[in-house]
């Protein structure tokens, strides 16, 4: 009988070590070694293999196993060393499949996948089995790129997060060209809303054509040329509304629950220059004698210029003898996420800028260096178009009591991604992260709250800044007021 146990043993021995090689968990992982053997136990193990063998299509009759005496013992040794012979050659077979070069379709799909299984910021993957998701799409028919990117985009769909998607090689180039500063387009800032997928208007790019037309923050594009946008990513309505110099394009938009006719579009090119700044003198209270200088600077967007523009605007108003700043982010849809940190940097001498906060809930954290150019009073605008890195920026200047926020609640994007190029020239956009502000608070679609909450009337973007802009007066009344004048001394 002892003999018989260590034959067992090493059977399966062999069997797991070919569901090890195989890769075949989770069905075959419920088989561990090391555990005491006994009858139960036996037929438990028959039990087992019989339904991993059916997998390959073999029944062998292992429940057999259990019902067999000591007067027996030969059969069983002959009925398992069969097992072993047959599951040993089939399983060599399936293992010369695996060894098989995968395709090029196929390396793309694990390759995708094995960036997120090591990347993406929630460990259980929208409560299921990674895994399983990966085989699943292996075994759809994949024989050109459309086939693999349909694959790819329908196995990222399963996460349940926009932000975590698969960039066409022209779609990687136009967000790359993006964050470098140039756009062809009908400049919209665009996000797809987390609770009805509906495809919402961050904000208009000052002077586009989008602004032009008269779009706002805050609405909804339903169409794209008569193509409806439910269903599309973020980065193919994107698409849709790019293009070349002078062609048209028809958006259906909805406003305030009621839907707007068609607004027909100019695509043009798009200045980003993300920095708008120059100096005001405003009077302080109610007196027209004394005047206060104050630097007004609009930051439309975080890509790999805005720190350097805001640097050289601070240090210019500095020089003309700015006294007190407004920070103009509405309707700033973010970016780069460096970007943002080091103008936090500009403005805060120490102190944490943001936390960041990874799927083994570790958290990382970015920190003022001594480098502020400014300790002038300062006041931080901001609406419901303020999102991403523009929230990590007001957030660490609100928390560290460097300035007063004024407006409305901001956007509420409180996710870090990362960019990956694939092997194909495609990119792969992978949610790595949370951020909390240095107060530790998660304004995932919270967003911050203002200190002083402004509401604002429908106006041009040509307009803000002006004494049109219920927000910006606001700003300008509390840096005229004795008391901001007193704290700055």
């Amino acid at each position: 009988m002892i003999n018989c146990l260590r034959l067992f043993t090493k059977c399966f021995s062999i069997l797991d070590f070919y569901a090890v090689k195989q890769q075949l968990h989770p069905d075959l992982k419920i088989l561990k070694l090391g555990q005491r053997i006994s009858g139960k136990y036996l037929f438990f193990r028959g039990i087992c293999l019989e339904s991993c063998v059916k997998r390959k299509g073999f029944n062998l009759g292992f429940r057999l196993l259990s019902f067999m005496g000591n007067r027996f013992v030969w059969v069983r040794r002959l009925v398992i060393w069969l097992a072993v012979v047959m599951t040993a050659f089939f399983c060599s077979v399936g293992s010369a499949d695996s060894a098989i070069a995968l395709t090029e379709e196929q390396r793309l799909v694990a390759e995708v996948w094995r960036l997120v299984d090591r990347a993406y910021v929630d460990d259980t993957f929208n409560h299921q089995n990674w895994w399983l998701v990966r085989q699943k799409a292996l075994k759809q028919p994949l024989n050109d790129k459309d086939q693999a990117y349909a694959a790819i985009q329908q196995m990222l769909a399963s996460l349940d997060d926009p932000f975590t998607r698969l960039l066409k090689p022209d779609q990687y180039r136009s967000l790359q060209t993006n964050t470098s500063g140039e756009l062809t387009g009908v400049g919209l800032q665009i996000a797809l809303d987390g609770d009805t997928g509906e495809l919402k208007v961050i904000a208009p790019i000052a002077g586009s054509p989008a602004d032009q037309a008269g779009i706002r923050p805050a609405d909804t594009i339903l169409k794209i040329d008569g193509t409806p946008t439910t269903g599309l990513s973020l980065d193919e309505a994107a698409e849709r509304m790019r293009g070349p110099v002078g062609s048209r394009v028809k958006l259906t938009i909805r406003r305030d629950s009621e839907e707007l006719a068609d607004l027909d579009v100019v695509r043009d090119r798009i200045e980003l220059n993300p920095v708008y700044a120059d100096l005001r003198l405003q009077s302080v209270g109610e007196s027209n004698n004394i005047q206060r200088k104050i630097g007004y600077i609009r930051l439309s967007q975080f890509n790999a210029n805005a720190s350097t523009e805001v640097n050289h605007a601070i240090q210019r108003l500095e020089k003309q003898g700015a006294e007190a700043y407004v920070l103009d982010l509405r309707s700033n849809p973010g970016g780069l996420l460096q970007s943002g940190i080091e103008i936090a940097r500009l403005w805060l001498d120490e102190g944490t800028i943001v936390y960041t906060v990874n799927r083994q809930g570790i958290e990382g954290s970015f920190e003022a260096t001594g480098q502020a150019l400014t300790k002038d009073p300062l006041v931080v605008l901001v609406n419901q178009g303020t999102a991403s890195a523009s929230e990590i920026l007001a957030g660490a200047l609100k928390d560290n009591g460097r300035a007063t926020i004024v407006g409305e609640r901001t956007f509420g994007k409180g996710l870090i991604q990362s960019l990956f190029d694939l092997s194909d020239g495609s990119g792969l956009a992978v949610t790595v992260a949370k951020y909390e502000t240095p107060g530790h608070i998660d304004i995932n679609k919270q967003g911050i709250k203002p200190d002083v909450t402004v509401s604002l009337d429908p106006i041009a973007m040509t307009q803000l800044g002006t004494q049109s802009d219920r927000q910006y007066e606001a700003a300008v009344e509390l840096l005229t007021t004795h008391t901001m004048v007193a704290g700055a001394a």
